[in-house]
């Protein structure tokens, strides 16, 4: 029986939290609080005016893209200089803030959207092993093991691996059934599909474009379509999700749902899909719609 395909699309709005907020935005800029510091990185889709352009100015650090690469560039920070690591906090779950070389902090706020739907869906289950495929530096699995899942988080950076394992000690989850796995995502998913492996929910957050740990090639329109076949021939038979989020100019929420829908064409359940989004604070409170996602569901 083939999933029923949503009629509508949705938006996940991620609100500010203690450790972080999106204060303003406009000029193709947005102003954010990571912990105690005010940020300034490029967002293109923000055409409007901010609400206080001298806001931006007291940033404590700003990144400034290579002309057109607007995720390559360099920060410059205030007169107190540089920033190392530092910790924040997403409800049960600790990690590093990070000043990477490509306008992010080691993790990506819009996901707490996503990160509140698995928690809320893992306490339902009991004691399920959870797959995260491009987990990065891994708040999601953290968020996942801190609501009582076996999850393994894979991602083909030893760096980002290393940085996951960090956030885990951090968060007291070191002793959790969390399995850490450096390796391309597409190589691990078929090896575990000739294991026989089964999982009750995936989470797939797959960049543009990127490496594998050996050189691997990976290009999301040429690949994704091939390894969500194969995280769907993954799903244990009362799966609970399959979980897809992507970031790509050319991409739509509707077109990872036909994709969605083509991946487990025989399994039921629904499949819902659309927009993450974050929302300035404050009464004129404005959303930018940064990435987009569709997402099986038993």
């Amino acid at each position: 029986m083939a999933p029923v395909l949503s009629s509508t699309p949705e938006t996940l709005v991620t609100r500010g939290w203690s450790d972080y907020a999106l204060l303003d935005s406009g000029d193709g800029r947005k102003l954010e609080r990571y912990g105690r510091y005010t940020v300034v990185r490029p967002e293109p889709q923000c055409f409007w005016k901010p609400h206080e352009e001298a806001a931006f100015e007291r940033a404590n650090a700003m990144f400034d893209p290579q002309q057109e690469e607007e995720d390559s560039g360099r920060w410059r920070f205030d007169q107190h200089g540089p920033i190392d690591a530092f910790p924040l906090k997403w409800r049960d779950v600790r990690f590093m803030g990070r000043f990477t070389p490509f306008r992010h902090l080691a993790f990506f706020p819009e996901q707490a959207a996503n990160w509140e739907w698995l928690d809320a869906r893992v306490r339902t289950l009991k004691q399920p092993k959870i797959l995260n495929l491009f987990g990065y530096t891994g708040v999601a699995s953290l968020a996942c093991a801190a609501a009582g899942a076996h999850v393994t988080h894979v991602d083909a950076s030893k760096k980002s691996v290393a940085y996951a394992r960090e956030n885990a000690e951090l968060s007291g989850l070191a002793d959790r059934p969390i399995r850490w796995i450096v390796e391309d995502a597409r190589k691990f998913v078929a090896r575990e599909v000739r294991r026989g492996s089964k999982y009750d929910g995936i989470i797939l957050d797959p960049p543009k474009y990127g490496r594998g740990a050996n050189g691997e090639v990976w290009r999301l329109f040429e690949d994704m379509p091939g390894l969500l076949k194969g995280c769907a021939a993954l799903l244990s038979d009362d799966a609970s999700f399959l979980l897809l989020n992507a970031y790509a100019a050319r991409i739509s929420g509707l077109s990872l749902a036909h994709m969605m829908a083509e991946a487990t064409h025989d399994r039921g359940g629904r499949i819902d899909w659309g927009e993450l989004a974050l929302s300035e604070d404050g009464e004129s409170a404005r959303a930018i719609g940064l990435s987009f996602f569709a997402r099986w569901s038993a």
